[in-house]
């Protein structure tokens, strides 16, 4: 088994420290510096016209853990378009599929930096449950949500996350010795069920959802999903005889 080499430091992929402000490269205390907020009003409209949709979003919004007193040098800024998917097409299963397709299009094509953080686009039904406990209004200038003051840090067993990263980095690197799509499949389903139950059980805290942050730090969601594309790639694919 490969296990993570761990130091206790501050680029530790295992820093869940909270901190006791907001990022202040992004905010004036609670509020949102203009320039960044003109910034990400920029980019929601430069992704509305890469939709090609006559379709406006009901709010902007920034959230995860650059909204809330966790964010790291890891962190990127989670841009949340919210639409009601209705009003573009009453198959709302469909819309969900074309909307994530144009999404994993879009954060693929472009690494779109605030203040040296990552910007992702996510677009998002109105109607979907979220369980952030930072969540900001960039069309409103205010909170939808207004992060609780870090000064009370939650209990993490960081070791519990620990095993499980190790646990699923070694069903990853078995991946790569011996690729099989179906395998990598249900490896990837997984850990995508793990993450939404534990934010809907113990919410951004959740050792799952720790986890999950810990194996896209490290690069494992990456490399799962380069194994799943080469195999899925490799299966239609006709050789020479």
């Amino acid at each position: 088994m490969n296990f993570i080499k761990v130091n206790i430091k501050s680029e530790d992929p295992f820093d869940f420290e909270i901190k006791h402000f907001l990022n202040s490269k992004l905010w004036n205390d609670y509020q949102l510096k203009e320039d960044v907020r003109e910034a990400l009003i920029n980019i929601a409209n430069e992704f509305i016209d890469f939709l090609k949709l006559e379709i406006t979003p009901k709010d902007i919004q920034l959230t995860g853990s650059s909204a809330n007193f966790n964010y790291t040098k890891y962190s990127d800024i989670d841009l949340h378009l919210l639409f009601d998917f209705s009003e573009i097409d009453e198959n709302e299963e469909l819309v969900e599929e074309f909307l994530r397709s144009k999404k994993a299009l879009w954060n693929k094509n472009h690494q779109i930096t605030i203040k040296e953080y990552e910007v992702e686009i996510y677009p998002q039904s109105v109607s979907e449950e979220h369980y952030s406990t930072g969540v900001y209004s960039i069309l409103n200038d205010k909170w939808v949500v207004k992060p609780v003051d870090g000064s009370k840090d939650p209990q993490i067993n960081i070791e519990n996350v620990k095993n499980k990263v190790h646990s699923l980095v070694s069903e990853i690197d078995q991946q790569e010795e011996e690729p099989d799509l179906d395998r990598a499949s249900r490896i990837k389903k997984k850990i995508l069920k793990m993450r939404r139950g534990g934010l809907e059980e113990g919410g951004e805290y959740s050792i799952e959802n720790l986890t999950f942050k810990v194996l896209r730090r490290i690069g494992y969601l990456k490399k799962l999903n380069k194994i799943l594309n080469a195999e899925y790639d490799k299966k239609f694919s006709l050789q020479n005889q």
